[in-house]
């Protein structure tokens, strides 16, 4: 199949295009002008394609529409019901469907703070997940938790927290079948440091719920951290005289996560992140299982979340327990808040994919990598679906 259009999403920006695709793009070109191959739109045959394909082809023509990567949510806990926590195979499959109708065609099951064989039952269903036909592919394993501070620990459960444990961590893996590609710790914990160093061979470690003040972060990325899990929350503040994980992320060329739902961060503090940390900047949804239901009262890792409005909160308090959006809602969001589009779309697209090691396979339009796209009009609403070549929405 050949999909062409005028605003493509190549190298960081949008230009005039041809894609050429079956489950994986074969040809991806960027064109000085936009293609007249003779064709009239979405499924026609143009005689232009099949002469250079040596047969009929079916063209897709997006015309003025945006093309972009799927989108990769590699912090997204839950949603419509169902929890990565749960170790249910349906529950997993609800959720990749849920992500996959509007544009995120891949996704990282994100586990809360919980007991050791509470986790492993998770992550045995990760492990064993397959993903239906029109549901977005599981990117791998965010083990978020339980190796972070009490002080920090936000809407984790206390309870369950853990101190740094490789050999904790390595059987956590197993039962993922290896597919960890994600740890949050909070440097400041005894034995962080020697943590970092072990578990960063196996995959990227992220500093978050964390106390720790500059220089000990500084000491963990020096140690092998590389990310930060949701910047801003579940940290110190950046002060002028105290920089905390913010500025050490910011020295040592972390990448860093933000939630766009406006909630969590100003619009303000979105933009400054963007402009701060640039490429490096990942968006994500951190959403619950709240996330595309009604208010009301859900469970969030054995505690009692409120969603009212579009916050979620641990019941009876203030606290934000994470969001309930969707990751392509996330992406208008911070086009509204004043983030250029393309730096959006390279913030949930390339940058994600480069966090989890998948760069070449997704997150971009490039020969090779996996035919996962999505086209969106003019206001940002998704216009169709694309997942391996083939059209969901």
């Amino acid at each position: 199949m050949i999909l062409t259009g005028r605003r493509i999403f190549l190298d960081g920006r949008f230009v005039p295009g041809r894609l050429t695709f079956d489950t994986l793009f074969r040809a991806v070109e960027r064109l000085d002008r936009p293609w007249d191959g003779g064709g009239t739109g979405g499924g026609t045959h143009c005689g232009r394609g099949a002469a250079e394909a040596g047969g009929a082809q079916e063209v897709f023509d997006a015309g003025e529409d945006y093309v972009i990567p799927g989108l990769i949510d590699l912090h997204t806990h839950a949603a419509v019901g169902a929890d990565a926590s749960d170790g249910s195979a349906g529950g997993l499959e609800r959720m990749s469907r849920y992500y996959a109708a509007d544009g995120v065609t891949a996704w990282c099951p994100t586990t809360m703070t919980l007991l050791e064989p509470q986790l492993t039952a998770a992550l045995a269903a990760v492990r064993d997940f397959r993903r239906p036909r029109d549901g977005a592919r599981s990117a791998g394993v965010n083990l978020e938790g339980p190796f972070l501070s009490r002080e920090k620990c936000g809407a984790q459960n206390p309870a369950n927290l853990h101190a740094p444990d490789a050999a904790l961590f390595h059987r956590l893996n197993e039962a993922a079948g290896g597919l960890v590609r994600l740890v949050t710790v909070a440097p400041e914990l005894p034995g962080a440091e020697a943590f970092i160093r072990e578990t960063s061979r196996a995959c990227t470690v992220a500093l978050g719920h964390t106390a720790a003040d500059y220089d000990t972060a500084l000491r963990a990325f020096a140690a092998g951290a590389r990310h930060a899990t949701h910047l801003f929350n579940a940290m110190p503040p950046l002060g002028h005289r105290a920089p905390g994980v913010v500025g050490a992320a910011f020295d040592a060329g972390a990448t860093v996560e933000l939630i766009p739902d406006g909630l969590h961060l100003a619009p303000t503090v979105l933009r400054m992140g963007f402009r701060l940390f640039g490429e490096r900047t990942v968006l994500i949804s951190d959403s619950l299982r709240c996330a595309g239901m009604p208010d009301g009262q859900y469970e969030l890792g054995g505690q009692s979340v409120t969603l009212r409005g579009g916050r979620a909160t641990l019941s009876g308090t203030d606290t934000l327990a994470g969001s309930s959006i969707h990751l392509m809602e996330g992406l208008r969001r911070a086009v509204s808040f004043g983030v250029p589009l393309a730096e959006a779309v390279a913030a949930a697209t390339g940058a994600p994919a480069k966090v989890l090691g998948l760069e070449g396979r997704l997150g971009a339009l490039v020969p090779g990598g996996y035919a996962d796209f999505v086209v969106l009009d003019a206001s940002l609403a998704v216009r169709a679906v694309f997942l391996d070549g083939t059209r969901i929405r």
